[in-house]
C-alpha cells in the first residue's frame, strides 16, 4: 500500500508548488500528486510524505526530481497548425521587413516541453528563409522541467511521432537513429537553445522578442498568475510583436494585445 498522503501534507505541497512555480493544482489533484510522488518516497524511504517534502525544501536536486515528477508534459508535433501557418505568412513576414538591417529573429518557444513544438517553430523558419544567408535563426526554447528539456536536446522521436510533419521536413530535417526512431538533424538542433526557466522568475533578456509561443501552459495557472505572465510576455516583446497561446487559452479583455487570430495576438503599441 506504501506511504499515504494526508490533505494537510497535500495541501503544503499544493501551495509550495504554487508559490515557487505558479502551477495551480486543484483539490482533486490530491491522488495525482501521491500517485507520481509515491515512487521517490519509496526509492528513498521516507515515511511520510511531510519528511520528503521537508527534503525537498533544503535540497537542490530533489527540488529537481520533484518539479519533474508534477508537472505535465504533453505536446507533439503540428500541434494547433493554424499558428505556424501565422508565422509563415504573417510574422516572419514583418520580422524580415522590419528587421532587415540588424537580420536578427529573436523568437521564444516558453514550455517547449519536450521539443517538438521549438522544432516545427525552427522548420517553418529555415522553410521561409531557405538557405538566404546573414540572418541569426536561433529560437530559445525554455520549460521548467530538467527531464523534458534533456529529451528535446536529444531530439529523438518515434517515427509514428513525427508522421503529422509534411513528408519532405521529414526527409529534410530528420535521419533515422534506429529502426523506430529518428533525430532532428545537426542543423536545426543547432538553431534552437533550450534553457530551463520558470515563469514566477524575473523574465530578462538581452532583447525583446519578436515572437513567443506559450501555448498550453496557462491553462495550468490561476487569473491571477495568468494576468501577470500575460503582462510579462507583452514587456518582453517588441511592439507589433506576435503572442501565441493555446486555443483553450484566449486571453479575453486586454489592454495589451489585440486580437489577429483563434488564439494569436499583436502587442498593442502603447499611445
Amino acid at each position: 500500500m506504501g506511504v499515504q498522503i494526508t490533505q494537510q501534507e497535500f495541501f503544503a505541497i499544493r501551495d509550495y508548488i504554487k508559490q515557487h512555480y505558479g502551477i495551480n493544482l486543484s483539490d482533486e489533484k490530491q491522488s495525482l500528486i501521491h500517485t507520481r510522488l509515491s515512487p521517490v518516497i519509496a526509492e528513498h524511504g521516507f515515511s511520510s510524505f511531510d519528511e520528503y517534502f521537508a527534503f525537498v525544501q533544503r535540497d537542490r536536486e530533489a527540488a529537481v526530481i520533484f518539479i519533474d515528477k508534477v508537472t505535465t508534459n504533453h505536446t507533439y508535433f503540428m500541434r494547433e497548425p493554424d499558428h505556424f501557418d501565422l508565422l509563415r505568412d504573417m510574422a516572419l513576414p514583418w520580422i524580415d521587413k522590419k528587421f532587415a538591417g540588424q537580420r536578427d529573429l529573436r523568437i521564444w518557444c516558453a514550455g517547449c516541453s519536450s521539443g517538438e513544438e521549438a522544432y516545427t517553430i525552427q522548420m517553418v523558419i529555415k522553410d521561409y528563409f531557405n538557405g538566404r544567408l546573414g540572418w541569426n535563426q536561433e529560437i530559445l526554447a525554455t520549460d521548467l522541467s530538467t527531464r523534458v528539456l534533456r529529451r528535446a536536446v536529444a531530439g529523438t522521436y518515434t517515427v509514428d511521432a513525427v508522421k503529422p510533419l509534411p513528408e519532405i521536413w521529414r526527409r529534410k530535417y530528420f535521419r533515422q537513429h534506429d529502426k523506430y526512431h529518428l533525430i532532428v538533424n545537426d542543423e536545426l538542433r543547432r538553431d534552437v537553445t533550450f534553457r530551463k526557466l520558470n515563469f514566477m522568475s524575473k523574465l530578462s533578456f538581452a532583447k525583446p522578442f519578436q515572437v513567443i509561443f506559450c501555448r498550453n501552459v496557462m491553462i495550468y495557472f490561476d487569473i491571477k498568475t495568468r494576468t501577470e505572465l500575460i503582462k510579462k510576455f507583452y514587456d518582453c516583446l517588441e511592439p507589433d510583436g506576435f503572442l501565441f497561446v493555446g486555443h483553450s487559452e484566449a486571453l479575453g479583455s486586454t489592454n495589451y494585445f489585440k486580437p489577429i487570430g483563434p488564439a494569436a495576438y499583436r502587442k498593442v503599441i502603447a499611445d
